[in-house]
């Protein structure tokens, strides 16, 4: 119960952060919105091709850009463990009777709070926009959302506290966040991809978030589907909080 008492008196400190500067919300949403509106319609007769799986493009699209919102702010989450850093924060932080473990999961859940808060805007933003769904699947998909962009914040702030270099963290983010997003089927239908990007999508989780929300979302849900994909996500994260761990013990013996 201690840890447990800690990680959320770590979480709240976060989220006051956050509260001092509610501009980040909607400046890590710019992006995502104008992918949502422009691309729903510039590319809305594509749901008029034979087979495809939604009769609107922008009820298939909304999932993809739920996850990529989440993948997004997520990745920069380690941005403030490098401040952190770098004021001496974190190191005061060790000396008080705080849990370790505590540091790492409060800010893994402020950065979840984020990723389910931003999604529900998106979600808000695309039905506003035509897309139709209901409340059952959007809950499921903030699910997923939430899943995907604890891990990835995990694996940003393990880099941040192995790396302790802001220009490192920035160029792995960007190494791996746009590939992510554009090798999945956040913005085309699977089987209308080459097929070597398609085999790429299988071990994407990127992709794995995208379509099981997207089952989710429109109500046709193969679960054994969702199961499995929900089951990678989950093996995900643990690898990813593992490594953040690690990294946060790395660091610790250093200091």
């Amino acid at each position: 119960m201690t840890m447990a008492r800690h990680a959320w008196y770590m979480t709240m400190r976060d989220l006051r952060a956050l509260w001092r500067q509610p501009w980040y919300v909607a400046i890590t949403l710019l992006q995502p919105v104008l992918y949502l509106l422009l691309f729903g319609a510039l590319f809305k007769s594509v749901a008029q091709i034979p087979g495809f799986a939604s009769a609107s493009y922008v009820d298939f699209l909304t999932p993809g850009i739920v996850m990529m919102t989440a993948l997004f702010s997520a990745g920069w989450s380690g941005m403030s463990t490098i401040q952190e850093l770098e004021r001496g924060t974190l190191d005061r932080l060790l000396t008080s009777p705080l849990r370790r473990v505590s540091l790492i999961a409060g800010r893994l859940l402020q950065s979840t709070a984020v990723v389910v808060l931003q999604s529900v805007i998106i979600l808000a933003i695309a039905y506003a926009a035509g897309a139709r769904f209901g409340l059952g699947g959007a809950a499921a998909i903030l699910v997923f959302a939430a899943l995907l962009g604890t891990a990835f914040a995990a694996f940003s702030n393990g880099v941040a506290l192995l790396s302790r270099n802001e220009q490192t963290l920035i160029g792995a983010v960007n190494f791996l966040i746009l590939p992510l997003t554009f090798l999945s089927a956040a913005f085309m239908q699977k089987s209308l991809m080459p097929a070597w990007i398609q085999h790429v999508a299988d071990y994407n989780p990127v992709n794995w978030a995208t379509e099981s929300g997207r089952q989710l979302l429109t109500g046709v849900t193969d679960w054994g589907f969702v199961a499995l994909r929900g089951g990678l996500l989950l093996a995900l994260l643990a690898v990813c909080a593992v490594f953040a761990t690690r990294a946060f013990r790395s660091y610790q013996r250093s200091v």
